[in-house]
């Protein structure tokens, strides 16, 4: 009798008589035999030893398409049912537990009564098909780094020279995927949230996050930020943009952001949540819970849509913080409401943006906006009505003494919640959801980094090399603030005084820039020195 070892013989047919040192040996054997004729195996009945269920005393290995399948009283209501895929195939191979452990093949059938595969096919066949423990790794990395399943499979099988060579198709691999999913949930969504919280804080005991229950003990608000969150608002938290998106998980949940810029004018996050709606208690829950999670500190300046929600929770509940309107997001409004007059290149459309960027003086703003509704028939439309009404929000006269550090729009956040979509779908559970958020945060990172790599790398580029104030102001300021501050500086060599009056006491001085139409092009300045 032959003694048949993994790896051997691989080539001999399976015959009455051979000997396996073990039920997977048996099995690997006849399904080897199988691939090379043309048919796929499964591991049919099998006897257990009483004493111990996890021993096989017999088993039987036959073609997968023996037996038939049971007629399903539900196939009535069926308008396509399945193709059949059985055909009673009587082959087969038996193996039995010897004395001494090992398996003996006491019964081969080795007649078909289908037509087998032909070797061009044999990947395709259930029982050739194993995704092994490296590309399970494979298939994990490219999963968590937001590649696409169907890119990531092409790569692979290009890696290993051919679908054939893979060893799995792309059904496989969509399977694989689905039960790592399935395990991970094995909690539930908010079990699984929960021990997500947990392995964080447990990690960084400074992660923080908090959760808001309805009456039903069912999880409505949550809210988060890990440590380079909180450190980077206690830093640059001064200006903060909010912004909510819909869609970014399976429940059609707000997705909300707490974003600002940091000193190298990079995006940076403060925090993040998910809300059950978007009304003003929930509203109300989330910016006293922000504000908690940092120590209370609230910010200077805070922009947001024009969402009337969130307006009044920011007024309850940061009544000194400076509400500014988002401009990309009133202009998005105008084309709703004024879309006739609102197309590109328009005049009204000019005329307006003067109005919103432009005009450093009340009175030049007032004039010119009242021109507008004349010039165009609009006293009486009541969305230009209702934006007058919050000029101070959004008006750029009306900004000049709140602290804004030049931000004007929430688009920050919006350009992180695109690249947050970019690899979320709003049927991700909530355990993709946050693998995919924190990878989008770490690439933000990762930009910062290397903003700070090139600030200490290269030498800002210096217009006034004579200037000792230009020298100081290059070894301080990161290179974006720098270069920034040197086209400010430059408008110096632009301004003269209009106006003087020495008469009194004190002096009084008004600078503006040459050319009241260089001026208006370039975003024209003006201010009062007076001088004792």
């Amino acid at each position: 009798m032959d003694n048949v070892e993994l790896g051997e013989n691989v080539d001999s047919s399976p015959r009455v008589g051979m000997i396996f040192n073990s039920e997977q040996d048996a099995y690997d054997f006849y399904n080897s035999y199988g691939g090379r004729l043309g048919f796929s195996i499964r591991r049919d009945f099998a006897h257990k030893r009483k004493k111990d269920m996890t021993v096989i005393t017999s088993r039987r290995l036959v073609c997968n398409k023996a037996g038939f399948r049971r007629i399903d009283k539900r196939d009535i209501h069926t308008k396509k049912p399945r193709a059949e895929t059985r055909t009673e195939c009587p082959a087969r191979m038996g193996i039995y537990l010897m004395e001494n452990g090992k398996y003996e093949c006491r019964d081969f059938v080795e007649e078909h009564n289908h037509h087998l595969h032909i070797p061009g096919t044999r990947h395709f066949m259930r029982s050739q098909r194993k995704i092994s423990k490296i590309h399970s790794y494979e298939i994990d990395l490219a999963d968590d780094s937001g590649i696409n399943p169907k890119a990531a499979f092409e790569l692979m099988s290009r890696q290993a020279g051919g679908t054939k060579s893979l060893g799995y198709i792309m059904q496989d691999q969509k399977n694989y995927l689905r039960t790592k999913r399935q395990y991970s949930l094995s909690y539930g969504e908010a079990g699984s949230l929960l021990k997500y919280f947990e392995n964080q804080s447990m990690n960084n005991p400074s992660f923080t996050y908090s959760l808001q229950l309805d009456s039903d003990e069912q999880i409505t608000n949550i809210f988060w930020a890990d440590p380079k969150m909180r450190i980077d608002y206690a830093q640059f938290g001064d200006v903060v943009s909010f912004d909510t998106t819909f869609c970014t998980n399976k429940e059609y949940r707000p997705f909300g952001i707490f974003a600002g810029f940091n000193h190298h004018r990079g995006v940076i996050i403060f925090g993040a949540a998910l809300l059950y709606d978007e009304t003003a208690e929930s509203f109300n829950w989330l910016f006293e819970t922000f504000a908690e999670a940092n120590g209370h500190k609230k910010p200077i300046t805070i922009f947001t849509d024009q969402d009337t929600a969130m307006a009044k929770a920011l007024y309850e509940v940061w009544p000194g913080t400076w509400h500014g309107l988002c401009t990309w997001h009133i202009m998005q409004n105008g084309i709703k409401h004024l879309g006739h007059i609102m197309k590109d290149g328009s005049c009204f459309l000019k005329y307006l943006k003067k109005c919103i960027f432009e005009y450093e003086e009340e009175l030049q703003f007032e004039n010119s906006w009242k021109k507008l509704l004349c010039d165009y028939n609009l006293e009486q439309n009541s969305w230009l009505l209702r934006i007058y009404g919050i000029k101070y929000k959004w008006a750029k006269c009306y900004m000049k003494n709140t602290f804004t550090i030049g931000m004007r729009s929430t688009q920050i956040s919006e350009s992180f919640n695109s690249d947050l979509k970019e690899y979320l779908k709003s049927t991700l559970d909530v355990v993709q959801f946050f693998k995919h958020f924190e990878r989008v945060v770490n690439t933000k990172r990762a930009n910062e980094l290397k903003a700070e790599f090139d600030s200490r790398n290269k030498l800002p580029r210096n217009m006034f090399g004579m200037s000792l104030v230009i020298k100081q102001a290059g070894d301080v300021y990161t290179p974006y603030i720098f270069e920034r501050f040197q086209e400010q500086y430059n408008w110096i060599s632009f301004c003269k005084i209009n106006f003087r009056n020495e008469d009194t006491p004190f002096h009084v001085y008004m600078v503006g820039i040459v050319g009241s139409e260089f001026a208006r092009n370039m975003r024209r300045l003006a201010f009062f020195v007076a001088i004792a």
